[in-house]
């Protein structure tokens, strides 16, 4: 194409037909050539326009850029101030001098001070104490870039009164490492102390609950050891009322021998009464009597001793005792109510001493062989077999019962509260997870499995005692 000369040139607004208006960057390249004359081929101005059009599409790119940021700055910026709007806790941004630049609305409320009235100030015109004002003094003097946690300060309040202030400090850095200020958060003290207080009062209803679910349960297992606690002190109470009537009458009949005695009689009177009241088989048979009617009152003694320990709340109780004794006694009580039908047999060795509540122990083998009892149902052969030994630094005792066993979806969940097998009116549903809490509690496990042989298997794992 041929070049174009300075008189050739068109400029904008000639109106010459076949030529459309002349950008800005045209008519402003032109008029430079025109001016200087210069002669240069059209790509040449083409590629100069081009770029100057590119640089323009930069500029365009970078406003918008610009405005996304602006944008996505302004949203952050909304939700900042969202969080510390929201805050219940007071935040108070300082300089390195303590001299306050932000604040938040929870500060304003407690100070019933406006956001202008504070910042600029210093962060010790908001103290109530000389104590807190030296201690706060102190920590931006000399310890400006070490964080400060659960300092208790007296903030002034709107009523000029003073709070104490639990107050976290926590130093900001700029990106090079600068230390900028400090940052303080704080909360009421009364609002803490308040909340541990509920706390601890939710701790004690829920140990209070605990124990009351606790003495229930034991309660309702004594429920179920009436018929067998009654034969099991029957036996000694008549047994001590049959010797208590033979030594009433054993009793006249030495008052009608006394007065003899006393009276003017002759030896063979004498002798013939004693022989006719049997004086002489009396004082045989007042050793004995006495003797059984002293170890019937003992055994009743011992019965309502074992009936005492065993509903006594005794959760705080830690003496050394033996096992196997409480084993016993669980297994003699529990027996009485199955009568022969039911057998128990014991491996276990002459002594297991352990640490703990010997009550609440007691309770556990008192369900365990109650809960076998049960599933072996009316089986005329139904057996229980419990064995104890020494193991590992603990003690191991296992109950092995006949019955059908464990369900696979029962087994997970056995242990559960309130989680029974039974028919209404025969279990709570409280007795195996209670149980478990129990020897949780001793230091120990209660596990259920179903034994290889067949019937159910419960163990109980405990800490050997010394």
């Amino acid at each position: 194409m041929p070049a174009h000369s300075s008189g050739d040139s068109e400029m904008p607004g000639s109106g010459k037909p076949g030529r459309e208006p002349a950008s800005a960057s045209t008519q402003m390249l032109e008029a430079l050539a025109a001016s200087t004359g210069a002669a240069a081929g059209e790509h040449v101005w083409i590629d100069v326009i081009q770029k100057m059009d590119e640089v323009y599409h930069d500029l365009l790119e970078y406003e918008v850029a610009l405005e996304d940021k602006n944008a996505a700055l302004e949203e952050s910026q909304h939700f900042i101030m969202s969080v510390l709007t929201s805050m219940s806790d007071i935040l108070i941004v300082c300089d390195r001098a303590g001299v306050i630049e932000d604040v938040n609305q929870s500060l304003l409320a407690l100070t019933g001070k406006t956001e202008r009235e504070l910042k600029g100030r210093g962060i010790f015109e908001l103290l109530a104490d000389e104590a807190s004002r030296q201690q706060s003094q102190h920590y931006f003097a000399g310890h400006g870039g070490e964080a400060l946690h659960d300092c208790e300060l007296q903030l002034s309040t709107a009523d000029g009164a003073s709070v104490p202030v639990s107050v976290n400090c926590t130093p900001r850095f700029s990106n090079v490492g600068k230390l900028l200020g400090v940052v303080v958060t704080g909360r009421p003290v009364g609002e803490l102390r308040r909340a541990y207080q509920a706390l601890r009062q939710a701790h004690e209803d829920l140990k209070r609950t605990q124990q009351q679910l606790l003495h229930s349960e034991k309660m309702a297992s004594l429920g179920r050891l009436v018929a067998g606690v009654a034969h099991e002190l029957n036996n000694p109470i008549s047994f001590v009322l049959g010797n208590v009537v033979a030594l009433k009458r054993y009793a006249e009949r030495l008052h009608r021998y006394l007065d003899a005695v006393h009276r003017p009689l002759d030896a063979e009177q004498l002798e013939a009464l004693r022989h006719e009241l049997r004086i002489d088989r009396i004082v045989e048979d007042l050793p004995p009597l006495i003797e059984g009617t002293v170890e019937g009152a003992q055994r009743t003694r011992d019965i309502v001793d074992s009936l005492k320990r065993f509903s006594a709340l005794d959760r705080d109780e830690q003496s050394r005792f033996d096992l196997v004794a409480v084993i016993e006694r669980a297994v003699h009580w529990v027996a009485k109510i199955r009568g022969d039908g039911f057998a128990v047999d014991l491996e276990l060795p002459p002594e297991l001493p352990v640490v703990g509540s010997p009550g609440q122990l007691q309770q556990v083998v008192m369900n365990l062989v109650q809960n076998a009892c049960d599933a072996t149902g009316e089986r005329n052969d139904a057996r229980l077999t419990i064995t104890g030994r020494s193991q590992d630094g603990g003690v191991a005792i296992e109950f092995h019962d006949n019955g059908p066993g464990i369900s696979d979806e029962n087994l997970a969940r056995i242990f559960d509260p309130f989680f029974t097998t039974k028919p209404v009116g025969k279990g709570t549903g409280l007795g195996l997870a209670i149980s478990y809490g129990i020897v949780e509690r001793h230091g120990g496990s209660l596990g259920a499995a179903n034994h290889p042989d067949g019937g159910a298997l419960f163990s109980i794992r405990l800490p050997l005692a010394g």
